[in-house]
């Protein structure tokens, strides 16, 4: 069974069943009729405890995060490495650009303040690992299908590191003149560096079996596929970004610029000065990037003007933090209505202060508050209010249809469209994320255009790999180190702001040094190292329920799930996370653990007399085309793909 991206859950009653079960003279706290319990727990469900791992279970990639973080803790750089790049393919990369979906998930974030630095550590991986060149699967023998990738980005390049150890012909084919697609054209350099994304798309290229067209834009769907492609892979992108339609757009034309377009610009060195004064418009983390990259080309007053408030601006906190931090102002609440302009020169944009108001459902309507209008004079405009999906090379009479949106139909577990040889990815197929999310489309998709070609059900998808190993070797020492740190979190190290903001080509962060990296490591909570019941060998002493730090065991009757919630030492009211139910023990009662406030710190296994809690570690590994397995620590994280 594959691992999904949302929870899977047993059939749990629903609280107006519950209050049901009620009505029917069924008290809280007692023993439910048979037939009318909560089930016990399969553990051999790939899904459960991969639930459990949460930093894990939020990545789009389901990268085991707390297994590459122990080999950096054992300076094994290398391994640490193989083990992010089998999964999401740009550890380098994504160590300093990921949007950090796994970080909120993190266990670490329920007892402290802040969780592990997740995604820093994956480029303490990337900076201090040996050349790994060899240990990369390279394109294997001819199998006579050809694939055209669309788009050199994050998508297609994982499509492509996916199918060629299965010795498909690719053509991989973009517009600009390097692979990367938007990670080399809209994520500023002083945030990425040019090398380590030459370095990290160099891995796919360097495989071998792939073709790359830079520099060809692609006009006809028609006339690729005329080209007797078996499949065809689109990962374009959203690359158009939206206008604002206002009074004096047209007048001010010339200092009014496209983030999206702009940021690329800039990228490939069309494009190094911009005024003195300069209005950012939108609050994600396009805008950040634009504010920040125009204090390096000339900016000296610039600032982010929002529509919304500052906490629902869409921008990943820290994006706002960094630019704050170079000193640039986000003013939130403000409509712009009209940009000013004198003999076709931009003067400023007026904006109306708004307020947010919500109906009885919660729905927010921004609404006028009276004030007068606010202006803010400016030299030039970057718009990054959003962006857009744009496919004027798709021929409309070719059996592939579009939704309302203009997006294509594509299903949202195969990711082939209704032209069955063609596929979409990235936010060409589900409009705008991440990287991350782009990367998880490109393994799937790759699955299925393996399928595909091969004449297989595309909805037969390969499971994931999971082993699940004690690490017990004596009666209380592990195979791990279970000692968790009380220090907070690590801060990255900034370069100096004024030679930071003198080169838009000097990288900001400095990111963790080993010893930093390795104090950082010592945070985690070694989520996957499972508590694991063994039910015969319960004597029910209590000794567990006496020992755990978080009061997550109990033994009590069973009972509906909703009831059993109830009935724990302390409630489990987050139905995020399941609670673990042993089978019917010899006093007639069960054990539950909720998930959701264990620590996996271990002692209820040190303290069991009996053996009866067992530290077993988990290790999934989602399943791609090229079926890649990373043997992990006993084998020095080898990769070994299908040839």
């Amino acid at each position: 069974m594959v691992a999904s991206d949302a929870p899977q859950r047993r059939n749990v009653p629903t609280l107006r069943e519950h209050s049901e079960n009620e009505a029917e003279g069924e008290p809280q706290g007692v023993t439910a009729p048979q037939g009318r319990i909560t089930p016990p727990t399969d553990i051999a469900e790939p899904d459960y405890f991969h639930k459990v791992v949460d930093c894990q279970w939020a990545c789009p990639a389901h990268t085991p995060v707390p297994e590459y973080i122990r080999l950096i803790a054992a300076q094994r750089y290398s391994d640490a490495f193989m083990v992010n790049w089998v999964s999401n393919v740009f550890p380098g990369i994504l160590g300093r650009t990921c949007d950090r979906p796994c970080e909120p998930a993190c266990r670490r974030g329920r007892i402290d303040e802040e969780p592990v630095a997740i995604c820093r550590l994956k480029r303490v991986a990337a900076d201090n690992k040996d050349d790994i060149r060899d240990r990369l699967p390279s394109a294997g023998a001819p199998n006579g299908k050809r694939v055209a990738l669309v788009g050199a980005g994050p998508a297609s390049l994982t499509v492509a590191r996916d199918l060629a150890p299965l010795g498909y012909e690719l053509v991989l084919i973009d517009r600009d003149d390097r692979g990367g697609g938007m990670i080399r054209s809209q994520i500023p350099r002083f945030r990425l560096p040019e090398e380590v994304i030459d370095e990290e798309v160099g891995y796919v290229v360097g495989m071998g079996g792939i073709e790359t067209r830079y520099g060809v834009e692609i006009d006809s769907l028609r006339d690729l596929l005329d080209e007797g492609f078996d499949a065809v892979f689109v990962g374009t992108g959203a690359p158009r970004g939206r206008d604002l339609d206002i009074p004096g757009r047209n007048e001010a034309a010339a200092h009014i610029h496209i983030g999206i377009d702009w940021l690329s610009s800039v990228s490939f060195k069309h494009t190094d000065t911009i005024g003195r004064r300069v209005i950012v418009l939108g609050g994600g983390n396009t805008a950040m990037d634009c504010c920040r990259t125009a204090r390096r080309l000339g900016g000296e007053d610039v600032k982010v003007i929002v529509r919304s408030g500052f906490d629902e601006m869409k921008a990943s906190p820290w994006e706002k933090e960094d630019a704050q931090e170079e000193g640039i102002p986000i003013l939130n609440f403000l409509v712009p209505k009209e940009f000013t302009h004198e003999d076709g020169r931009l003067t400023g944009i007026t904006f109306e202060k708004v307020e947010a108001q919500y109906d009885d459902d919660g729905r927010r309507r921004l609404v006028p508050t009276g004030e007068p209008d606010q202006h803010f004079p400016c030299d030039d405009v970057l718009v990054a209010i959003g962006q857009e999906n744009a496919f004027p090379w798709i021929e409309r009479d070719l059996g592939l249809d579009f939704n309302r949106w203009g997006l294509p139909d594509v299903d949202t577990v195969t990711h082939q469209s209704t032209l069955p040889q063609v596929f979409f990815g990235g936010d060409a197929a589900f409009g705008p994320k991440n990287i991350i999310w782009a990367v998880a489309h490109g393994h799937e998709a790759a699955i299925s255009i393996d399928l595909f070609c091969q004449g297989g059900d595309l909805r037969e998808r390969p499971p994931p790999h999971v082993t699940l190993a004690s690490q017990k070797m004596g009666i209380h020492e592990w195979s791990y180190d279970s000692d968790i740190s009380l220090e907070a979190r690590r801060r990255v190290r900034w370069r100096d702001q004024e030679i930071a903001l003198a080169d838009i080509n000097t990288e900001v962060e400095l990111g963790f040094n080993s010893a930093e990296g390795y104090a950082e490591t010592q945070r985690c909570l070694n989520c996957d190292v499972q508590t694991v019941f063994n039910d015969p060998l319960c004597i029910e002493c209590d000794a567990c329920v006496d020992i755990c730090p978080m009061d997550c065991i109990t033994f009590t009757d069973n009972a509906p799930e909703a009831v059993l919630r109830e009935n724990l030492l302390v409630p489990a009211r987050n139905d995020e996370q399941d609670i673990y139910v042993s089978e019917t023990l010899k006093t007639g009662r069960i054990m539950a653990k909720d998930e959701d406030l264990c620590l996996h710190c271990g002692l209820c296994a040190e303290r069991c007399p009996t053996g009866a809690w067992d530290m077993q570690k988990f290790l999934l590994e989602m399943a791609h085309a090229d079926d890649p397995v990373t043997l992990g620590a006993a084998n020095g994280g080898a990769t070994i793909a299908r040839q």
